[in-house]
This record gives structure tokens, sequence and C-alpha cells, in this order.
């Protein structure tokens, strides 16, 4: 009875190594919102290797039973990003303003073109959904890039990027 754990751990290693879900390297989520590359993928348990460097030990009895979603596995990949921008703005003005920054970054790929789409009207803003493809490997270097970039190029085109406000009413 003392074993059973580790014999189910065993069991979903050999499972792991068999059918290769992911390898060393990939950029992967594991059930339960562990997310962070393949550093090992060990008999008991598989590593992880945060963006902020922390690691994290999962027996593989749970990454089996549990989703796993490789992020980076494919080769090529679309990292989804949301950009706000006011209601009193201009959406082709917007949209022409991420398209520049997406054709300036050095990691997106021609192929596919980056979709630039108004996904949703919200509480304050008109949100796009911007998603460049690029290689894997990219994935954090073209999110960092466009987010700062996008900032930056709203602020040079007059795009205003809105926040939470209050308006607060007082009676007598």
């Amino acid at each position: 009875m003392a074993l059973q754990g580790s014999l189910g751990h065993f069991a979903s290693g050999v499972l792991l190594l068999i059918f290769k879900p992911y390898k060393v390297g990939d950029l992967v989520e594991i059930g339960g919102g562990q997310t962070g590359t393949v550093v090992g993928i060990q008999v008991f348990n598989t590593v992880l290797q945060t963006l902020d460097n922390k690691r994290i030990i999962i027996p593989n009895s749970v990454v089996t039973s549990n989703v796993i979603t490789n992020i980076s596995g494919q080769g090529e990949m679309g990292v989804d990003m949301t950009f706000g921008i006011s209601y009193g703005d201009d959406i082709d003005k917007a949209r022409e303003a991420i398209k520049r920054v997406s054709d300036a970054c050095p990691y997106v790929l021609g192929t596919p073109e980056t979709l630039i789409k108004v996904s949703s009207l919200g509480d304050s803003s008109v949100n796009f959904l911007v998603r460049p493809w690029i290689k894997s490997e990219h994935y954090w270097d073209t999110y960092f890039y466009m987010q700062e970039n996008v900032k930056k190029e709203f602020d040079r085109s007059g795009v205003s990027i809105p926040f939470p406000q209050m308006d607060v009413h007082l009676d007598k």
C-alpha cells in the first residue's frame, strides 16, 4: 500500500516517455495552471522552470491526470494579446498603429498575417485581439516587445489607453 503512490508516478512517467506530449525545452502549462519551460522529464517527476526562475517539480501522476497544454511544441504559434483604446479614439488609427509595431517586430513572421480585430466593447475600452505569428522560442520576446512598443506607438499616434475611473457624487 505504501508503494501505491510511487508506482503511480512511475507508470505515469513511463507513459510520458512513450507518448511524449512535450520535450525538454518546451513551454507548457500543466493542469492546475503550472506554466514553465520543461527542464527535466524523470521517471517520477516532471521539472519546470518558470519565467521568474522558480523550479516546479510535479509528480508524473498529477501530470497525466490533468490537462497538458504544450504552448511551444508546434514550432510556430500565435501570441494572443489584448490592447484597449478609449471609446473616443479612432479604431482604424489604432489598428494601423498596432500593425506598424507588428511589422517592425523582428520576431513576427510574415505568414500568416498578424490578426488585429476588435474583440470586445469593454466597460471603459474598445478591445483589440492581436495575434502575431512567431517561432515558438520567441514567445516572451515578442510578447514584451509588443506590449512596450504598442504603448509607445499609441502615444506617438495620439491613441489613448483608458484606465478605470470612478465618479463620486455627494448628496447633502
